[in-house]
């Protein structure tokens, strides 16, 4: 009985309640756009730490775990490799670059990534031989930017980079592609680290030692975590070790981004609630008098809280059925270079509580059918 008056009466009102769905799925276009900005957002900042294959991370002290502050001399890495637990470690350099090309199309800003072949910090490969020396002019280059420009393994490259008070341009070959590893929005090459050192931007000079950002340990499968990141900067000099998860909560401006977006969907999700409880009071106060001559004639108030309770249900599920379809293909028409991730657990996440929204908001409506009087309803009592 509950479901047919409900389903009758939402067929009756069909103009009406088809109008509230559409409210809905744009409240749920924007609560699954704002999750999924979130998501691209810190994945794009992220991504280059979370992706490093190191289970610490070493920088120069009183640097705050900021990779652009840190200045590390590669004769550091002998001292560490000596510390007891340390399987191996390997430098990472980190600096910004531009790829040109010879057609005369637009060039692009990449992250210029110098590590050492073979040791923590040289990415996996999906194609190619990889990094074959510490001098060589190779790069292998993440798949945001070869997918992006269409580079494949022998493509060569040229990376202008400023050198004092000149623009020179370096040729590499391509010797690789990995994985997607932005870092700070940017598609990442990652070369070997002397030639990092000789094309990266620089005031120019002597040359010198190579100076990487950061150094990747990674530990002996015996190792304790916790007592080799507290000897590290005891037998080094120097330096502070982190975890990855510390180290990306340190990046400039991740965690207060992330919390502002957060904050957003939060109080996107609260007018929902406020919306659909109004629209189902508003429907409520409009049907008085139709309630109380169903409770005239024997319905009881359980049977009226179910019905509104199914409108509800239904309505919600419409919008939000909607709105995540019109999602999904609105961002296929999206650049790639729009920052927009959706995974599953920020889908279904953001979802579910769009489906929580009206039979929340709709309880202050179910509330006031349950206390509606027949008699008064129907005018038979003052």
């Amino acid at each position: 009985m509950p479901l047919y008056l409900a389903i009758k009466e939402i067929w009756r009102n069909r103009g009406r309640f088809l109008l509230f769905s559409m409210v809905i799925a744009l409240i749920t276009t924007l609560v699954l756009f704002i999750a999924a900005l979130a998501g691209g957002l810190a994945n794009a900042n992220r991504q280059f730490i979370e992706k490093l294959e190191a289970d610490l991370l070493v920088y120069q002290e009183n640097s705050d775990l900021q990779a652009t502050s840190s200045r590390l001399g590669v004769s550091k890495l002998k001292e560490i490799r000596r510390v007891e637990g340390v399987a191996d470690v390997g430098p990472v350099g980190i600096s910004s670059a531009t790829m040109v090309f010879p057609d005369g199309r637009e060039g692009i800003d990449i992250a210029l990534i110098g590590v050492e072949p073979g040791k923590p910090g040289d990415p996996p490969l999906q194609e190619g031989p990889g990094l074959k020396s510490k001098r060589a002019n190779e790069v292998i280059v993440d798949k945001t930017l070869s997918d992006r420009v269409g580079l494949s393994v022998g493509d060569a490259v040229i990376i202008k980079s400023t050198q004092g008070i000149e623009e020179k341009l370096f040729e590499l070959e391509v010797v690789g592609i990995t994985d997607e590893r932005q870092y700070f929005f940017q598609p990442t090459i990652t070369v070997p680290i002397e030639t990092w050192d000789k094309i990266r931007p620089q005031a120019g000079g002597e040359p010198g030692e190579v100076i990487a950002n950061l150094f990747a340990v990674k530990l002996s499968s015996s190792a304790d975590f916790e007592t080799v990141a507290t000897d590290l900067p005891r037998v080094v000099d120097g330096i502070e070790v982190s975890n990855k998860q510390k180290a990306i909560l340190a990046i400039p401006g991740y965690t207060a981004q992330q919390n502002t977006l957060n904050t957003q969907r939060v109080f996107t999700l609260l007018i929902g609630v406020l919306v659909v409880g109004g629209f189902f009071q508003i429907q409520t106060l409009q049907k008085v008098g139709q309630i109380g001559m169903l409770k005239a004639i024997g319905s009881s108030n359980r049977n009226v809280a179910i019905s509104a309770l199914i409108q509800i249900v239904l309505v919600t599920l419409l919008g939000v059925g909607i709105g995540s379809l019109g999602t999904l293909l609105l961002t296929l028409t999206f650049p790639g270079n729009i920052p927009i991730l959706f995974n599953a657990t920020t889908v279904f996440g953001a979802i579910g509580a769009l489906l929580l929204i009206g039979p929340i908001g709709g309880l202050v409506s179910i509330r006031l059918a349950s206390k509606i009087e027949p008699l008064t309803a129907i005018g038979l009592s003052s």
